[in-house]
């Protein structure tokens, strides 16, 4: 799990556990302990230790204070729930209605929103919120921000939660992870089984296990081919119920995740899978 950092009248410090690495994952022991602080007189920033080294949090981002700044924790998280919106103000003060969709929002994502973006590394993408939701900040350390433009490894791209219905993560993976064929369509680096067995365990958090798929469609949309995957994960880090969509475009596959806890599910699952079917690069 990615590392937590709380702010408060002081420099407050919280051990966490960060996300374990594909070469170090099993389903219940995440591997690395860190510990992070911030400190009040420098908000905005984080300083993370752990056994490999250590990591620096970038300041402010221009989003946070045009919304009025960043609340007075700041919680990084991977499941629904562990995670504390970094601003207090829901997307519905700011993003568009999305027309003839009564009930949600568009995020379309700029190069402004995330390092990859800024770097040109992964393609624009676009998905609906209900307007409730909250944006979540995302650690240094998932974020991708220390090896753009050539991460080796997946990395978190935006993420957003509600505490009543669930939470959306966009997953970026170089595709050299998958294929060595430079620009290659979904269907070209394999069937769905192959890439949710590969990617699986950055929908759960911690590990994949084929008995856990339920269902798997495929969808096209304006040229472009989606995998779709509904999963019951009981074990996973994300929650109970997940839902996802793989799609390829450029350099990186983009994994659109929307996760929940059974209560989350019991009342908004059919929200949720409309939500999923949203997403498109």
């Amino acid at each position: 799990m990615p590392c937590i950092a709380m702010a408060s009248c002081g420099t407050a410090t919280v051990s966490k556990l960060l996300w374990p690495s594909s070469s170090s994952l099993t389903r219940h022991s995440p591997v690395v302990q860190v510990s992070c602080s911030v400190s009040s007189n420098q908000p905005g920033s984080q300083q993370c230790s752990g056994e490999s080294g250590s990591v620096t949090g970038g300041g402010v981002g221009r989003r946070e204070v045009l919304l009025g700044g960043v609340s007075a924790g700041l919680v990084f998280g991977m499941g629904s729930g562990d995670a504390e919106a970094y601003t207090q103000v829901e997307v519905g003060a700011f993003l568009p209605a999305v027309e003839g969709e009564a009930g949600f929002v568009q995020f379309v994502a700029s190069p402004k929103d995330t390092p990859a973006l800024r770097a040109g590394n992964v393609p624009l993408y676009k998905f609906m919120l209900p307007p409730t939701w909250k944006q979540v900040r995302i650690a240094n350390i998932l974020s991708g921000n220390y090896c753009q433009p050539k991460c080796a490894e997946p990395w978190v791209e935006v993420k957003f939660e509600s505490p009543k219905e669930g939470t959306v993560q966009v997953v970026a993976s170089p595709m050299v992870r998958l294929t060595n064929k430079p620009n290659a369509t979904i269907e070209e680096i394999g069937p769905p089984e192959k890439i949710i067995s590969a990617l699986g365990q950055f929908v759960t958090g911690n590990s994949y296990d084929a008995d856990e798929l339920l269902e798997t469609t495929v969808d096209k949309k304006d040229d472009m081919t989606y995998y779709r995957y509904q999963l019951e994960t009981p074990f996973a880090l994300t929650g109970s119920h997940n839902l996802a969509t793989a799609t390829a475009k450029g350099n990186v596959v983009l994994l659109f995740v929307v996760s929940a806890n059974d209560k989350q599910w019991a009342s908004s699952q059919e929200l949720l899978k409309k939500v999923l079917r949203s997403f498109s690069a």
